[in-house]
């Protein structure tokens, strides 16, 4: 690649430049200082070049702080280094890259800080179709690489968005298509953001508006579009430039709206094309493919709801069939329960004869236990129970009586010796003491509950004769006269003529 370069020369710089090498006139030649020779080849350069177009190749490319961009412009035989200012470098459409080719429009100048030449880039272009094509091809790889256009992060556009917002040019055929055929297919609210769709602010405001979009809250008043179409019109590929820019496509790609890319026609291609969550191939194609056809869903509701109610009608048809099937299986309620009454009837014929039989049986065994049950068997038993008392008292008394016959030994034979302790003695001996008590008191408390007076409360009785305890039949009728102790007293009593006759006890 060369480096061509359209040259206005002017005729004066021919006359300016001094002959250093002729000899025969060295005398006349003036001497210059490093400064004033820098200055005086940087006004021939700048007069004699003041305006140069230069198709090159950008090599090393250096953005400063400052903004401003150095560059260096080449072909495989030179190298030309080159200067774009922070005010020029930020209304750049194109921006310079390694490797691009690019057609640079400024002025030929010098940097006396190191003699050097440059050239300061008033614009800059791409060199051809081709170029621009290379750069695009480059930007779609580098971002691709980063996942941007991956069909896993596609949205699925919603069947009946409520709202829409579009992206585009507030003049123009575009939005108009757009209206129009929402319109015919499915009028729906629509939010449009004016934005540039061509030129150097063109990206920025496009990226702007999608962020905008989804930066509106969804309670507030502006209702939050539900999907996002981004249009435009036809043209060259320069014209559509705007929609290959980064910060386009990663605004696309960042969308939490689901939004759909109307760039062109439909042979045109974008960037944003790829990082959309879904491409149409025009304006009016995207506002086909973000709502259906009213009248065709009108019908289709027409067709479903007469084939529902075709169907429930069918399936009240087999329940009205199958509940008259179950109705005429089913038994006659009367008779579900005939045989329950039947035998409950007969339950009930048999249950009182048999309950009149269980109860002589039980008062024919009661009969039977109670001429047992003899009054001598009880008065046996208490006389055993008193004699065990008896001993238990006299056992009781002599055991004390030892007892305390011991502890006074023990005590005034230890009194001298165990004048200090006694203390501890006397209340040793006189838990003793309550202990014993305690366990008398329980012996007297069984004693008085084996004591006879207690037996007469339970309403027995004692029979005797002055001292004597009549304890059998045979002695009651030799005795005649006798006494009976009861509860409150004393009843004398004598047995008469008749013959006693033992009746039932119940």
């Amino acid at each position: 690649m060369t480096i061509q370069l359209e040259l206005w020369l002017k005729p004066k710089l021919l006359k300016q430049m001094v002959i250093l090498n002729d000899t025969t006139s060295n005398a006349n030649v003036p001497e210059f200082s490093v400064s004033e020779l820098s200055n005086a080849i940087k006004r021939s350069l700048e007069q004699g070049f003041s305006h140069v177009r230069v198709r090159a190749e950008c090599g090393r490319v250096t953005i400063a702080k400052s903004g401003h961009i150095y560059l260096d412009l080449k072909d495989k035989d030179a190298i030309i280094s080159g200067i774009i200012w922070a005010g020029v470098a930020r209304g750049l459409q194109t921006k310079p890259e390694e490797g691009l080719e690019v057609i640079a429009t400024g002025k030929i100048t010098t940097f006396p800080g190191q003699s050097k030449y440059q050239i300061i880039i008033e614009k800059l272009e791409l060199a051809g179709q081709g170029a621009i094509l290379l750069q695009l091809e480059e930007r779609r790889k580098k971002l691709l690489a980063e996942g941007l256009f991956d069909p896993e992060k596609k949205q699925t556009i919603p069947f009946l968005p409520r709202t829409i917002g579009v992206v585009t040019s507030p003049t123009g055929a575009v939005i108009r298509d757009i209206l129009h055929r929402l319109s015919d297919r499915f009028p729906v609210h629509v939010i449009v953001w004016r934005v540039l769709v061509q030129g150097e602010k063109a990206a920025s405001q496009v990226a702007q508006a999608i962020a905008g979009f989804n930066a509106i809250d969804r309670k507030g008043s502006v209702p939050r579009p539900d999907l996002i179409i981004v249009a435009r019109g036809g043209g060259s590929i320069e014209d559509l430039w705007a929609f290959n820019e980064e910060i386009v496509v990663r605004a696309a790609a960042a969308s939490d709206i689901p939004l759909i890319s109307a760039i062109g026609h439909e042979t045109d291609t974008t960037l944003i094309d790829f990082a959309s969550d879904l491409r149409a191939p025009t304006p009016t194609g995207a506002a086909e493919k973000a709502v259906p056809v009213r009248n065709d869903l009108l019908a289709s509701l027409v067709s479903i709801n007469g084939r529902l109610s075709s169907a429930l009608y069918r399936k009240l048809d087999a329940a009205k069939l199958q509940n008259r099937a179950i109705i005429a299986a089913l038994p006659r309620p009367e008779n579900i329960f005939a045989n329950r009454r039947q035998a409950l009837d007969i339950i009930d014929l048999k249950f009182l004869p048999a309950l009149q039989i269980i109860l002589r049986n039980a008062q024919h065994e009661f009969t039977k236990i109670a001429g047992r049950m003899q009054p001598n068997i009880f008065i046996g038993d208490l006389n055993i129970k008193r004699n065990v008392l008896q001993n238990l008292d006299e056992r009781r008394k002599s055991a004390m009586a030892r007892v305390i016959k011991d502890e006074k030994t023990r005590s005034l034979a230890n009194q001298q010796k165990l004048g200090q302790a006694w203390g501890r003695v006397q209340t040793a001996w006189i838990f003793g003491l309550e202990k014993r008590k305690n366990s008398l008191n329980l012996c007297e408390k069984m004693l008085g509950s084996l004591d006879y007076n207690n037996v007469l409360k339970r309403g027995f009785a004692i029979v005797k004769k002055h001292e004597t305890i009549l304890k059998s039949k045979a002695a009651l009728a030799q005795a005649k006269n006798f006494t009976i102790i009861v509860q409150d007293g004393e009843i004398d009593a004598q047995i008469a003529n008749a013959k006693p006759v033992q009746g039932s006890l119940f």
